[in-house]
C-alpha cells in the first residue's frame, strides 16, 4: 500500500472516529443551539464583535485573515473575483461594496465564518451587564449566530485553484 493511499485512509479513520466519539457526546455543553440564526441579518464588522470577544478578535488581528484586503495590489481591489475571498460579504445586500462605504467589511472578519451578526448583536445587548448567562440566555445568544457557516465556508476560498501560478499575478505570487 502506498504512503499516500495510508494517509488518505488514516485521515477517513480519524473522521469516522471523530464522528462517532461526537455523537456518542451528545449535544454541545450550554445549549448551543445548532439550528440556523434568524435570516435577514445584516453584516456588522469586526469592531462590534470585538466589543464583547475582545480576546478572539486581537488574535485574529494578528492573521492574514485581517489583512486579506490589505494584501490585494491597488488594480485588484475592486476585482470581483478577488473580493469575494479578500473580502466579508461581498456579493450579498449587506456585504462589502468597496473600501470607502464599508471599510468594516474589508478582509475576513469574524462574520467570513460565522455570517452576519445583526441579530446575534442585539440579543447580546440585552445581556451585556451580565457576568455569567443562564443555559437558557446562553441558548438564545448563541443560536442566534453559526458557529461555523454551513458549506465548507472555509473551501470556497482555500482551494488550490484560487491562485494558480498561470493565472496569478506575478505581485501576488509568494
Amino acid at each position: 500500500m502506498s504512503r499516500r493511499t495510508r494517509m488518505v485512509l488514516g485521515g477517513v479513520a480519524a473522521a469516522v472516529a471523530i464522528a462517532m466519539v461526537l455523537a456518542a457526546v451528545g449535544p454541545a455543553p450550554l445549549g448551543i443551539a445548532l439550528a440556523d440564526p434568524p435570516e435577514g441579518q445584516t453584516y456588522t464588522g469586526s469592531k462590534r464583535c470585538a466589543s464583547c470577544h475582545f480576546e478572539q478578535y486581537m488574535t485574529w488581528k494578528k492573521t492574514k485573515h485581517a489583512t486579506a484586503f490589505e494584501e490585494l495590489p491597488a488594480k485588484y481591489k475592486t476585482d470581483a473575483t478577488c473580493l469575494k475571498c479578500h473580502t466579508t460579504g461581498y456579493g450579498t445586500p449587506t456585504g462589502f461594496k468597496d473600501i470607502t462605504s464599508t471599510p468594516a467589511l474589508a478582509g475576513n472578519t469574524c462574520e467570513m465564518c460565522h455570517g452576519p451578526g445583526s441579530e446575534h448583536d442585539a440579543i447580546s445587548q440585552k445581556y451585556a451587564k451580565i457576568k455569567t448567562l443562564t443555559p437558557e440566555q446562553d441558548k438564545e445568544v448563541r443560536g442566534s449566530i453559526w458557529l461555523i457557516q454551513p458549506g465548507n465556508v472555509c473551501i470556497q476560498c482555500h482551494t488550490v485553484q484560487a491562485h494558480k501560478k498561470s493565472e496569478t499575478p506575478p505581485e501576488l505570487r509568494k
